[in-house]
């Protein structure tokens, strides 16, 4: 079917269910020679047991790491007669295997994703495992990284949601060939997995191509696989304090927020542009450029299929990390208390709308969001929908949201820093606001 983007150029967008129960959606743009695709599957980390946890993510290493064809370093020789680098990454609820490819070498580059996604040889556990082990320090290493991972597990606890993508040493020396194997017969069922592609891409060759080679490998098993766990219970709020030689103090201080298909993302897209997702937000106005408190101030949020995350992350000095915090939570006060003015939130609005259609005009990014959308069963909003949907927030919109989500009583904070002393200071400003932390959870790095 056709579909008019906001652009004014036609978008094809079609999808298939093939007889193995893999689904197939492309888009196919006008003026590209170009083609991104990728396999989303339904096997990131939320499907671990605790024993498990890293799996996931050691799994989506081992596809590089040969298949029933391919030795690893044919596999990454493909990739390069193709001009093309595979990449792939493991996230809390998927795995995706990406590429972008001339339109004349997807018939190359399909066959041998498919291959690698199901019938990897998943050889060399050991040396991967050891990869990633050092994957694992350096990610330690980098404070500014690790606090969202801690922020995640003080608003979710032992919920998966809760767990690092990564694992730990511990899981991940307990993890074998054997587990491995089981995770992925597991999950790596063609009913949870989605084949998306956008750009110079022929639908019906897509599928011609993809139902050839996974009847060629066998591919036929329609079981449903393991479940998404439930959403995560509420939890009251925490602070997690991990102490560790850093020149900075690195907080992340939020709440639970919205779910992916949740109405009021759009409002909540507009509520982080004005208070701290751009240079001329109210945090990094009034934080670095007004009070010189701080180098790295924003918003951030994660919106997953049961629960979502929403908050600030701030990085400054031991002398400065009281006071900026209590700016921060000045200015969550104050959106929440008053409405942005006619200016700012139009200022925040068409800053999200032309981020989204700047994005958008990436095929990578197209055929992220057609995958993610189809993998989880959401409303695939054209461009012109997204853009409506921002124009229609409402200046009271914003202030309830923020009312909601951000209120002291409802916030959670992680934070790393070398002094226990700060950062026991650093909560004084969101006690005075109301915030009902429980005792502090504290480890040394």
């Amino acid at each position: 079917m056709g579909a008019k983007d906001s652009g004014g150029g036609e978008v094809a967008r079609r999808q298939t269910v093939l007889e193995s129960g893999v689904r197939v959606v492309s888009e196919r743009l006008g003026g590209m020679r170009s083609c991104a695709v990728g396999f989303f599957v339904a096997a990131g980390s939320i499907y671990e047991a605790p024993a498990e946890a890293g799996i996931s993510h050691l799994l989506e290493h081992l596809l590089f790491r040969g298949t029933a064809n391919y030795s690893s370093a044919e596999v990454d020789q493909l990739f390069d007669e193709l001009g093309s680098t595979a990449n792939a990454e493991t996230d809390k609820e998927y795995m995706l295997l990406s590429c972008r490819v001339l339109d004349t070498h997807l018939a190359r580059a399909v066959p041998l994703m498919a291959e690698m996604v199901f019938a990897p040889t998943l050889q060399e556990v050991d040396a991967e495992r050891a990869v990633i082990l050092q994957e694992l320090a350096s990610y330690e290493d980098e404070p500014q990284e690790l606090v969202f991972d801690r922020f995640a597990t003080a608003l979710f606890g032992d919920h998966p949601l809760g767990r690092p993508v990564i694992g730990s040493r511990e899981t991940l020396r307990g993890l074998d060939r054997e587990a491995v194997l089981r995770y992925h017969r597991r999950t790596y069922l063609p009913q949870r997995l989605v084949v998306a592609a956008a750009g110079a891409v022929d639908h019906d060759r897509l599928v011609e191509l993809l139902a050839g080679e996974l009847e060629r490998l066998g591919v036929g098993d329609r079981r449903e696989g393991p479940a998404a766990p439930p959403p995560p219970p509420l939890r009251r709020p925490v602070a997690r304090f991990l102490t560790k030689p850093t020149e900075q103090y690195h907080l992340c201080i939020g709440a639970p927020g919205l779910t992916r298909d949740d109405p009021r993302r759009f409002a909540l897209r507009v509520l982080e542009v004005i208070l701290g997702a751009t240079p001329s937000s109210r945090l990094f106005q009034e934080v670095r450029e007004r009070r010189g408190l701080a180098y790295s101030v924003y918003t951030f949020s994660a919106l997953y299929q049961t629960a979502g995350e929403v908050g600030v992350y701030l990085a400054t000095g031991g002398e400065q990390l009281a006071e900026a915090v209590r700016v921060v939570v000045e200015e969550l006060t104050r959106l929440a208390s008053e409405p942005p003015e006619a200016a700012e939130l139009a200022r925040a609005k068409e800053c999200a709308k032309s981020a989204t259609v700047l994005a958008l005009e990436s095929s990578a990014a197209r055929m992220g969001r057609l995958g993610s959308a189809t993998l989880f069963g959401t409303k695939l909003l054209s461009l012109d929908e997204i853009i409506a949907a921002l124009e229609g927030v409402e200046a009271t919109e914003v202030q309830r949201l923020a009312g909601e989500l951000l209120d002291p009583r409802r916030l959670s904070v992680a934070a790393i820093g070398p002094q226990r002393k700060h950062l026991l200071a650093a909560l004084v400003p969101l006690a005075a606001a109301g915030a009902r932390l429980e005792e502090l959870s504290s480890s040394a790095g």
